[in-house]
């Protein structure tokens, strides 16, 4: 048995897909969608985006430590966006791997945060004095990749892969 496997066998018996899935925790989409080679290809740009995004956040906290060790006073506020831009990004993957195995919920999930969190990042970037400049530079390289995910989720193959339960439930047969 493979890690995955071993991981999502886990997951299912701590039932964290019906806490986080709500009503639509059980519904997955048809293995051949999920292995259809379009979706398999989504799924590795997904996961190359999602190391670019982490590899943003770990190089803001590098940043922020190398900057505090020389001395340079480091706001909480920098310190809070980098660490919750880090937690995001990895809160993605999890739900990058919930929507590979097919999960509606998480491929849901994955859309909405990449749709909502590039414009808070982004108001709150421009909020005058709140970070330096290199923090609203790394703000916007981590919205302008979440916009890409967004639109990458947003192609008509996977949002045919992953129609939404609801749709399927009033549409005629």
């Amino acid at each position: 048995m493979t890690l995955d496997e071993r991981a999502d066998r886990l997951w299912r018996r701590l039932r964290i897909d019906r806490l986080a899935g709500g009503r639509q925790h059980a519904y997955v989409v048809r293995e051949d969608m999920r292995r259809h080679e379009s979706t398999v290809r989504a799924f590795r740009i997904l996961r190359l985006l999602l190391l670019v995004e982490t590899l943003v956040g770990v190089a803001a906290i590098a940043i922020a430590v190398t900057l505090t060790s020389h001395g340079v006073a480091v706001s909480w506020a920098v310190w809070f966006r980098a660490t919750v831009v880090l937690m995001i990004t990895l809160s993605l993957y999890v739900f990058a791997w919930r929507a590979q195995l097919g999960y509606y919920w998480a491929f849901s999930r994955m859309k909405l945060f990449s749709r909502i969190f590039p414009v808070v990042t982004v108001v709150v970037a421009l909020i005058p004095g709140l970070y330096p400049t290199w923090m609203v530079v790394e703000q916007l390289i981590f919205s302008g990749l979440m916009v890409v995910i967004a639109v990458l989720l947003s192609t008509p193959h996977l949002r045919s892969v992953f129609p939404s339960p609801r749709l399927l439930a009033t549409s005629p047969r």
